[in-house]
């Protein structure tokens, strides 16, 4: 709770015009923004150019955010609504092998299990991509981002059958994009 109380401290700075309270909550929230966006549009430059985008909008409109909520789900629900206009206007363009972005592996692990793991990730994406936006929203939300089917209605404005439904079918059609591929067993597909 003091986090909160901390935010709403950040918040009320940052609507008087200090833009250094701003910054620290855009630091706060900045890899939350950023995966929201990678995961919904399948591209770091154009989830990095969305990310900035998000929270111009987010300090713009500050002014209208509601303290009874939690400062994250009002931000992902910015970025969720941005994402979903940006994937509609593009018309869904496809995530390709030579598309995918590659990650710094860590000093830890070796070539080859970094290369597995960038594989794994890239097969996951991709198959997030396939997915219907609308179902692409709820999964990304709730996986990605982790928030409960309360945050998500209220990120969403649907109500909780709905959001549980359209949850069930994504892991479907994701569980079936991944058979596809060949992670996962077909007897996990059809149960």
């Amino acid at each position: 709770m003091a986090e909160q109380g901390d935010e709403l401290a950040l918040i009320s700075r940052s609507i008087d015009g200090d833009h250094g309270a701003f910054a620290q909550l855009m630091e706060r929230y900045a890899v939350a923004v950023f995966n929201l966006a990678y995961r919904m549009l399948g591209d770091a430059q154009e989830a990095e150019d969305a990310s900035q985008e998000i929270f111009l909008r987010a300090y713009t409109n500050l002014e209208r955010f509601d303290p009874a909520r939690k400062f994250s789900t009002w931000l992902l629900t910015i970025g969720s609504n941005f994402c979903i206009d940006r994937l509609r206007r593009r018309r869904f363009a496809w995530l390709t092998l030579d598309d995918a972005v590659a990650s710094v592996p860590s000093p830890a692990r070796g070539p080859e299990r970094s290369a597995l793991e960038r594989e794994e990730r890239d097969i996951v994406q991709r198959a997030l991509l396939q997915l219907p936006p609308a179902y692409r929203e709820i999964a990304v939300l709730r996986y990605w981002n982790d928030l409960s089917y309360e945050e998500i209605g209220q990120a969403t404005g649907l109500p909780e059958s709905t959001i549980k439904t359209r949850l069930h079918r994504a892991r479907r059609m994701l569980a079936e994009a991944l058979r596809s591929e060949g992670m996962v067993a077909d007897e996990l597909v059809s149960a």
